[in-house]
């Protein structure tokens, strides 16, 4: 039957919501019918993928509708086009089925579909007998959505997609075309109005900023040799191994020549080899995720699948993660479920509706970032971003995630004031469904990724942050790995801000800690936040002139790898950076000329190769056992005496003067009598201090040893009986 005019108008026009209906191959009663727009073309004749010839096509329409009856079976043709002289081939997309199934509608419907990152976005497969890429993208709302991109000229008109009505999924295949090729989406919303057009949610690749199309790439990379390296991490408990993680900013550890980024080979070949040396165990990125405002650091992605094209392809941020395992080390990456930004060529009104964030301001906008919050309770979004976290275990082997801003996905009332928040159906201020959705991740990738870690930035005292997430256990559990010690950065920092004469006055900012230093799996982080906003670096934290300065922080580093909990320390703090970091410059690496800087950098690398060669230090972090006072309550002195232990180890003794003054003979409390071997002292003339100490050994007689305690200084001491 032949279609009205009005049909065939809207199909020209690209507005018809049903493209596939009346163009491509189809089954009639007088045999096969194809019907094909293909502008510019005066004489058409099909093919099959093959090369038999199927039969000619006529213009019916002179703004390129042509019509014709075909031989054979429908199947997927080619069409061979001539127009003035010229000639080319056009496989037509409209001529093959869909690509996702019922299976695929039925997990994406009720919220379990675990592979989405395999079945939306853009893919280079073979269909049906042809290579091309294939799209999909879920707009519900939309009344239709076209696939435009530079293979063809951005014309919405051409490439009208399928929809999926019961799952509000848009899919078209486009034979002939693969990797490196520039897309969006045009979505007219379910009121006729036309959005600006949309990057992919799930690409693997984005253009450069200010650019913000998508790009079709595979991500990850075919070939792995990370094989050891993985199953040491899944054979292990994590809580019981030394982890100590150099958190980077990937665009301004090091810059090139031209003052521009390094790509990931580039830091492959000079972060990996450093992070080897200084003995961490993990190098921690800021999100890798494709963003567009560098001075967002990445916590405003607009593509949470894409790695950024700041730092070259996807394939090389693949490559750099088998390079960091090949050498031992983990990666770990920043991952912000949180929010995002309103750009419009992002999520914001995706589809014309509000289809990732809520409508509602009092639930869907974050006033501190001025972006939007993601609707957790819709099951296609809490899907998009359970997805997100097991496609980057998956597919670029990342060690773990640090999530971002858990605290503020925890409370409706976050940085809100009364009236300007809704309360749960309780009437309280837990917004639980994020934190079904966050249980819902950790769930995915714990019991898919065997060595996989999370680690919460959560800052508040909710309960059972990293309890497991188990079906049957409080709900409040959330199931993390790990969660970043926020008190212990905070108080420490204070009281390492303090003039040495007022320190005794605050002596619990060290001791308070202590109180619940084990009710979670914790990470000491010293991280970016604490270096940004006018706060200065570590080093000008420290109260005192220059010298002492330097002498806090070798202090203050000592204490806390000796401090129960894994360890983290942002970039440029392990040579004592005097600048504030800033996004826009690489670290000041000339310092390391100076003596002072190069002894923090050598007490950096003693420190976690101490932590890494000795159980006592790390084995019992999160474990209450491990740990036990020797002197606790000297505030008169500011000094801090602990013992770390773990069965079967030596256990050590640390020992902290937090004033400039020396303490000749000062009684040590020790579990044991016999010597003690110091391992550890930061006052040490290397490290840059005065060079005062105990000559290597302390004896313990009747339960104590009589030492010499430098100024300012942490020693540590391993029982040698």
């Amino acid at each position: 039957m032949k279609p009205p005019k009005s049909a065939i108008t809207t199909l020209l026009e690209g507005t018809h919501g049903d493209p596939f209906s009346l163009l491509g191959v189809h089954a009639g009663p007088e045999g096969n019918f194809a019907r094909a727009i293909l502008p510019g073309a005066q004489e058409v004749e099909a093919f099959s993928l093959k090369g038999g010839r199927l039969g000619k096509l006529i213009r019916v329409d002179n703004r390129g509708l042509f019509e014709g009856g075909l031989s054979g079976k429908p199947q997927p043709v080619r069409y061979h086009c001539r127009a003035n002289g010229h000639e080319w081939w056009v496989t037509d997309p409209y001529s093959f089925g869909p690509v996702l199934g019922p299976t695929d509608d039925f997990l994406f419907a009720q919220g379990t579909h675990y592979r989405l990152f395999d079945k939306l976005g853009a893919h280079c497969i073979a269909h049906e007998g042809a290579r091309g890429v294939h799209f999909a993208v879920w707009a519900p709302n939309a009344r239709l959505v076209s696939l435009v991109g530079d293979f063809n000229d951005w014309d919405y008109r051409r490439h009208p997609m399928r929809h999926r009505k019961d799952i509000g999924v848009w899919e078209i295949f486009i034979p002939d075309i693969g990797a490196g090729r520039a897309y969006k989406y045009r979505i007219t919303g379910p009121d006729g109005t036309v959005q600006p057009l949309k990057a992919d949610p799930f690409a693997f690749a984005s253009e450069l900023r200010p650019k913000t199309a998508s790009i079709t790439a595979d991500p990850g990379k075919p070939d792995w040799g990370d094989e050891a390296h993985r199953a040491y991490w899944a054979s292990v408990d994590p809580r019981r191994q030394p982890v100590s993680i150099y958190e980077v900013h990937p665009g301004s550890w090091r810059r090139n020549e031209h003052d521009w980024f390094l790509t990931w080979d580039e830091m492959a070949d000079r972060l990996i080899p450093y992070a080897a040396d200084m003995g961490f165990t993990h190098i921690e990125f800021l999100p890798v995720s494709e963003h567009p405002y560098d001075p967002s650091w990445g916590y405003q992605t607009t593509g949470l699948y894409a790695p950024s094209a700041r730092f070259g392809d996807p394939a090389g941020f693949a490559r750099f993660v088998d390079g960091a395992h090949r050498a031992g080390i983990g990666v770990l990456i920043d991952w912000v479920p949180a929010h995002f930004p309103t750009d419009e060529h992002g999520l914001a009104r995706f589809d014309g509706t509000a289809l990732y964030e809520h409508e509602d301001p009092k639930l869907g906008f974050h006033p501190d970032w001025n972006t939007a919050i993601y609707n957790f309770g819709r099951r296609e979004v809490s899907e998009f971003l359970v997805n997100n976290a097991l496609f980057w275990a998956e597919r670029y082997h990342v060690d773990g995630l640090r999530v971002d801003a858990v605290a503020s996905m925890l409370y409706r009332d976050y940085s809100r004031k009364a009236g300007e928040w809704i309360p749960n159906p309780e009437g309280g201020r837990e917004n639980w469904e994020a934190v079904e959705f966050l249980r819902a991740t950790n769930r995915a990738v714990y019991g898919s990724h065997a060595g996989f870690l999370t680690i919460a930035e959560e800052s508040t005292a909710w309960p059972g942050v990293t309890l497991p997430a188990y079906d049957d256990g409080p709900k409040t559990s959330l199931g993390f790995g790990f969660k970043w010690n926020m008190g212990f950065m905070h108080d420490t920092l204070r009281y390492m801000a303090r003039e040495a004469i007022h320190r005794r006055w605050h002596h619990d900012d060290i001791s308070f800690g202590l109180m619940y230093a084990f009710s979670e799996n914790f990470v000491l982080p010293l991280s970016h936040d604490e270096v940004v906003h006018g706060k200065g670096s570590l080093l000008t934290k420290m109260s005192g002139d220059d010298w002492q300065k330097f002498a806090n922080l070798r202090a203050y580093y000592g204490l806390m790898w000796g401090y129960p909990g894994k360890k983290l320390l942002f970039m440029g703090q392990e040579f004592a950076q005097r600048r504030e970091w800033s996004e826009a410059r690489s670290l000041d690496w000339d310092l390391l000329e100076a003596p002072a800087h190069a002894g923090v950098q050598t007490l950096v690398r003693d420190l976690n190769r101490l932590y890494r060669e000795k159980p006592a230090l790390y084995a019992r972090d999160c474990e209450s056992d491990g740990f036990e006072w020797l002197i606790v309550d000297d505030s008169h002195n500011s000094v801090f005496a602990w013992l770390r232990k773990a069965p079967g180890a030596r256990p050590i003794a640390i020992i902290s003067n937090m004033t400039p003054t020396v303490h000749s003979g000062y009684r040590l409390p020790l579990p044991h009598d016999g010597p003690w071997r110091e391992i550890l002292n930061s006052d040490a003339a290397i490290y840059g201090g005065s060079g005062q100490g105990n000559m290597g050994m302390a004896q313990c007689d009747g339960g104590g040893a009589s030492i010499i305690l430098p100024p300012l200084a942490t020693l540590m001491f391993e029982y040698e009986g």
